[in-house]
């Protein structure tokens, strides 16, 4: 075959192009000011429903308190990768009052949840184990298998049964065997069978990860997620700090054998600079908060199950759920994007999700409530809906 010489801005301007045709170009808009349940974008006030703010504490005084303190006491940066000068007492603090919290025996901090799923899944398991992964499972495991050496088999969505075959087909092969879901899957806010994954890893000898990331905070006693909801006791849990904490960074918790592992073989922990220790002195207080924030947890599932009810009548594609994660079913990414637009003119930001986030033919208005709208703010959303029903295929 013979390719056409281009140059580099040629070729990069080619494949916008294509993206632009297919309604899945992305172009981020620009918000003012901090995330809250209303936010400046592009110089409007408009009500914010797409974050993953979910307890609203991203702005709440208590964190920008404790986050200006750490800054006063630890300073900006930790000056290094921990593996060489980065390891300080405010990072091990924040990872004994994390472990503690969820009933684990440590905890390690990463700077982002990808880099903690990547760094995970890509260093435990080599040429002689398996994996066995969920198949709407978050990019980042996705990515982690991908460059772990082990077999990686992909099961049906939250199918146990599908699992067991796989279990029961490939377990004998390999030496080790590593089951990955998360726990509250981040586009669709469906739960995963927790419960009975793990009994089928316990009958196979199987070991056990699961992705926290929409959970925690939100979900469960004290909010330590689906797997406290369940009593499941997973081997190693993952969770980040940028959503119900109101954060950045992230963290695994496990036993501590599993956590000196990693920390010698994660190369996105090794190779990165640690996060800033005025972020891990504010952890301990964000949990804290968190631990105790149940009337939060109340309102935001409140807000949450008002949404399914009145955008299901208005003629909207809902599935059902008991997270603060809303999906309302599009399809065509172009439509998407255009429901959304005519939403933030009616003052209402709810983005578009379209491939490859989500499978082709799935695209998707993703509607996240903070626990902090009000209720006005609440009915003035579904509102706005009301008024673009007739663009939605099932509205119209």
């Amino acid at each position: 075959m013979r390719f056409v010489v281009m140059s580099l801005v040629q070729h990069v301007q080619q494949a916008l192009d294509a993206l632009s045709q297919a309604g899945l170009l992305r172009s981020p808009l620009t918000i003012t000011g901090p995330i809250g349940p209303a936010i400046i974008l592009e110089g409007k006030e408009v009500i914010c429903l797409c974050s993953n703010n979910y307890l609203g504490f991203a702005s709440h005084p208590l964190l920008v308190q404790a986050i200006k303190d750490g800054v006063d006491k630890e300073g900006a940066g930790a000056g290094s990768s921990r593996l060489v000068s980065g390891t300080l007492s405010v990072h091990r603090g924040a990872e004994t009052h994390l472990a503690n919290y969820l009933g684990m025996g440590d905890a390690l901090l990463f700077s982002s949840g990808f880099s903690a799923n990547v760094g995970i899944v890509s260093a435990l398991l080599t040429q002689d184990d398996v994996v066995f992964s969920d198949s709407f499972n978050h990019a980042s495991l996705i990515d982690g298998c991908r460059l772990n050496q082990a077999t990686v088999h992909v099961y049906a969505h939250r199918d146990t049964a599908d699992l067991e075959r796989l279990l029961r087909l490939h377990r004998s092969k390999a030496r080790e065997a590593l089951v990955i879901s998360e726990t509250v899957f981040s586009m669709d806010g469906d739960v995963a069978p927790v419960k009975d994954i793990r009994a089928l890893c316990d009958r196979y000898d199987a070991a056990l990860m699961v992705d926290e990331a929409h959970a925690l905070g939100v979900l469960g006693p004290e909010g330590r997620g689906i797997c406290a909801a369940q009593s499941v006791k997973p081997d190693l849990l993952v969770a980040t700090l940028g959503k119900s904490f109101g954060m950045s960074g992230a963290f695994v918790a496990a036993a501590p054998p599993i956590i000196r592992f990693l920390i010698n073989r994660a190369r996105s922990y090794i190779y990165s600079t640690a996060i800033p220790p005025y972020m891990a002195s504010a952890v301990i207080v964000a949990t804290d908060w968190v631990r105790a924030a149940d009337d939060a947890r109340r309102n935001v599932l409140r807000h949450a199950d008002r949404l399914r009810g009145a955008l299901r009548e208005l003629g909207f594609s809902i599935t059902d759920g008991e997270s603060p994660i809303v999906p309302v079913l599009i399809r065509d990414p172009v439509l998407s994007m255009q429901l959304s637009t005519r939403l933030l003119e009616r003052g209402v930001f709810v983005q578009g999700i379209r491939p490859p986030t989500v499978p082709q033919g799935t695209s998707r208005l993703r509607i996240a409530p903070m626990a902090s709208h009000s209720d006005a703010q609440i009915e003035q959303a579904i509102a706005a809906f009301a008024e673009v029903r007739h663009l939605s295929p099932a509205g119209g």
